[in-house]
């Protein structure tokens, strides 16, 4: 495999210094919760090796949450990414054909590229609403691909597919026997439509997640992966194992922990970025140098600053940074010019939110030709 550095994990806050940084709008969670939030004691916890598969009681909650049975439906991993990872290096290898969907995150397009996989790209593009477009979607097919991959809730867009989208998907993933990959990893936010974690549908999906995001617990590197088909979480586990044999046992207690106060945690989530969007809402309609698609979920958007604007792009990245204190996702890091930026709004407080949407428009203004 041909490793490459992505530039969202080169450029990332934690890299580049939170000390750096007075507004942090380029996080895609709620704001990193302590231990003590979750009313945890562990200090009598036993550190063996612990199951392969996950902690037990973890997968059944994920199971149950996600409309399944069978725990052994769920294989739990190191965050979202690194089930993401064993995904791609499961289903693919040098020339294999895949269909990902453009932009995304990192690791859905990075991964199978460094194993030097056939790719053909789904773009998502503003003109049309980043919507998923499914005609060309099955167009893309061939009798090789091994699997097609989407992000729903979309990162970094915050555009939702609908369930009947989402059914079509799944059909015709079906009608030409190829996996379906579902990076859901902020299902759990936000939305105006809830939607049922899209495995539970079909034995050919994949369906991707974590406690990142939702739960603010990126430092518990807990995600995972569920498949109803036995065969693929055979290669998941032979895969797992081969990586890092089994999980933090540590981690997956306090995942467990967190997943168990799902229902009080989303309500209070859900009421933060709520207040959040409509401030981000507002900004974007009294700002004449930008514009958006309007985000359906999660607490992300990409909006754009207009062309007409004049911007001399890379001042305005310079100003931001070190006169505004404010950091976002330059477009780069989802293979878009830096015209576009993703805007994480639910991490940062609320004062710090008004301050850096501020410096974002004081920026362009101060970059003008």
């Amino acid at each position: 495999m041909k490793y490459t550095r992505m530039p969202i994990e080169k450029e990332s806050p934690e890299q580049f210094g939170y000390d750096k940084i007075k507004n942090n709008l380029t996080e895609t969670s709620v704001r990193d919760r302590n231990i003590k939030d979750l009313g945890l004691v562990i200090d009598d916890l036993l550190l063996p090796y612990g199951d392969h598969f996950g902690y037990k009681p973890l997968r059944e909650l994920i199971a149950k949450q996600s409309g399944i049975e069978d725990p052994d439906c769920v294989i739990v991993t190191a965050g979202a990414a690194s089930a993401l990872f064993l995904v791609a290096s499961s289903l693919l290898e040098p020339g294999s054909h895949m269909i990902v969907a453009r932009p995304n995150y990192g690791t859905n397009i990075a991964t199978p590229e460094a194993i030097g996989a056939d790719i053909s790209y789904l773009d998502q593009k503003f003109e049309d609403g980043f919507r998923v477009d499914i005609e060309r979607l099955e167009s893309l097919i061939r009798a090789d691909t091994k699997y097609i991959s989407l992000t729903n809730p979309h990162n970094p867009t915050g555009t939702l597919m609908s369930l009947a989208e989402v059914k079509k998907v799944i059909a015709i993933a079906e009608r030409h026997n190829v996996w379906l990959l579902m990076d859901e990893t902020y299902r759990d936010m936000f939305k105006d439509e809830a939607l049922p974690v899209s495995a539970s549908l079909s034995k050919k999906v994949i369906s991707i997640s974590s406690l990142s995001k939702t739960y603010g617990i990126p430092g518990v590197r807990i995600g995972w992966a569920v498949c109803q088909d036995k065969n693929m979480m055979d290669m998941l586990i032979c895969a797992k194992e081969q990586v890092c044999i089994g999980g933090s046992v540590v981690d997956e207690y306090i995942g467990w922990v967190a997943l168990s106060q799902k229902e009080e945690w989303i309500k209070k989530n859900d009421a933060l970025i709520a207040r959040h969007f409509a401030i981000v809402k507002e900004w974007v309609n009294n700002d004449e140098f930008i514009e958006w698609v309007e985000p359906r979920a999660a607490c992300t958007c990409f909006p754009r600053i207009k062309e007409s604007a004049g911007v001399d792009i890379k001042k305005f990245y310079k100003i931001m940074n070190e006169k505004y204190g404010t950091y976002i996702g330059p477009g780069h890091w989802f293979g878009f010019d830096d015209r576009y930026m993703r805007i994480g709004y639910a991490w940062p407080l609320e004062e710090e939110l008004k301050a850096g949407l501020a410096g974002i428009s004081a920026s362009i203004r101060e970059a003008r030709g």
